[in-house]
């Protein structure tokens, strides 16, 4: 068995290709650089050289006609290496020259038109803002330059009313016509013109109602809310400018009878932060209207009531706890919890779109009263829960109207 010859099988007995003791140029091909194909790596010392035999002591079998590299049957190495895309690796052959690449210099005036880019910048334009685009520019243009140059006015208390028409009332509108859907009942019982007090509930947990009936009043009525605010709403930085811009300043009783004197459409809601915070479960019971400060600036300036009753304002962020020791730590009223917030987080801060009813009762005229009226705590006792009460049965008509809270 020792000497047995080894035939490899379906050769009959001949080597075939790829038999022989010189590699081909294919298997050349694959092997690293600097390593012959069937060489071990730091097997240098058995590298096939012409000089030297392999180590099964044969010399490498030399042809005139027939070199390692190109064999019958084979294509040659040239050939091959350009049909399968493999560069013969640990040879150094020149590369073939590249065709040169013809450049082109561009002539200044060169690609789109000016026309066009006017004419695509037109038709979006008129896509977005429609024909009056022009006009619509024109004026914000004019806006900006009045601001730069300083050439608007903003009255004593810091309204500025280009400013509430252009951009505050713009971002509450969509608020109010599509969120709320908010329907309005009574707008003829606001003045044309003159000065008037319109008397409203709180509730809503963020005094959103407040921001519903300036809008409301202005879309409908054509005139400015002038709303006074609590103390807390102008110790915020950011929230005390906006609102000093939009038309608010804080309740006192000299800053609302002056407002009421000068001919203004002031806006108060007695209820204050008890109102905007009892629980949902109180919801649209009225709380105590104060000490009746406000009925105090209609009688002395003259000026009618108006009582506005709101519905839908409770349903925005149902409020079902409280954190009293965290609110006294942060010095606020009190920190809401509803069913959505703090769970949801940020998101829970997104109002319910509840359906809304606004409704302006029949004014309460005060100049019929004789002068020093005011200084009649029973009159304005009695007054003041005149107020309360058309509003309280206000509330319960509307309630009993509403089909639903978010319809």
């Amino acid at each position: 068995m020792g000497d047995a010859e080894i035939i490899p099988i379906g050769t009959r007995g001949r080597p075939g290709r790829g038999a022989g003791t010189q590699p081909s140029s294919a298997a050349r091909g694959l092997a690293g650089p600097g390593r012959r194909a069937g060489a071990k790596p730091g097997a240098d010392d058995q590298r096939l050289t012409p000089d030297r035999t392999d180590p099964a002591g044969e010399q490498p079998p030399q042809d005139e006609t027939t070199t390692a590299s190109e064999t019958p049957g084979d294509e040659p190495a040239a050939e091959r290496t350009e049909g399968s895309g493999h560069e013969q690796q640990g040879e150094d052959r020149p590369a073939p020259p590249r065709a040169p690449v013809a450049t082109e210099e561009r002539h200044p005036s060169a690609g789109i038109p000016v026309g066009d880019w006017l004419s695509a910048f037109q038709h979006a334009a008129r896509e977005l803002f429609g024909e009056e685009w022009e006009g619509q520019l024109a004026r914000f243009l004019a806006f900006l330059r009045r601001r730069v140059t300083g050439d608007y006015v903003v009255d004593e208390y810091g309204f500025d009313a280009e400013v509430t028409q252009r951009f505050f009332m713009a971002a509450l509108r969509p608020i109010a016509q599509k969120w709320f859907r908010i329907e309005v009942r009574g707008i003829e019982n606001i003045p044309a013109e003159g000065g008037a007090l319109v008397v409203s509930n709180h509730s809503g947990t963020v005094p959103v109602d407040g921001l519903m009936t300036m809008v409301s009043i202005h879309d409908h009525a054509e005139r400015f809310l002038r709303p006074l605010g609590a103390d807390l709403v102008f110790r915020v930085p950011v929230v005390n400018a906006l609102a000093r811009k939009g038309g608010a300043t804080l309740a006192c009783q000299e800053d609302a009878e002056r407002m009421l004197r000068g001919g203004e459409l002031v806006g108060v809601w007695p209820e204050g932060f008890k109102g905007i915070g009892k629980p949902y479960a109180e919801r649209y019971k009225l709380q105590r209207f104060g000490r009746g400060g406000f009925v105090s600036a209609a009688l002395r300036t003259g000026v009618p009531i108006v009582p506005l009753s709101v519905v839908g304002a409770e349903e925005i962020y149902p409020l079902v706890g409280n954190v009293p020791s965290l609110a006294r730590l942060l010095g606020v009223p009190y920190i809401p919890i509803t069913p959505l917030f703090p769970l949801l987080g940020p998101l829970g801060l997104v109002p319910l779109p509840s359906k809304w009813l606004l409704e302006f009762g029949e004014p309460i005229r005060t100049d019929e009263f004789e002068d020093g009226a005011a200084d009649d705590p029973m009159l304005v006792f009695n007054v003041t829960d005149q107020v309360r009460e058309t509003i309280q049965q206000t509330l319960y008509t509307l309630l009993r109207q509403r089909e639903s809270v978010f319809r």
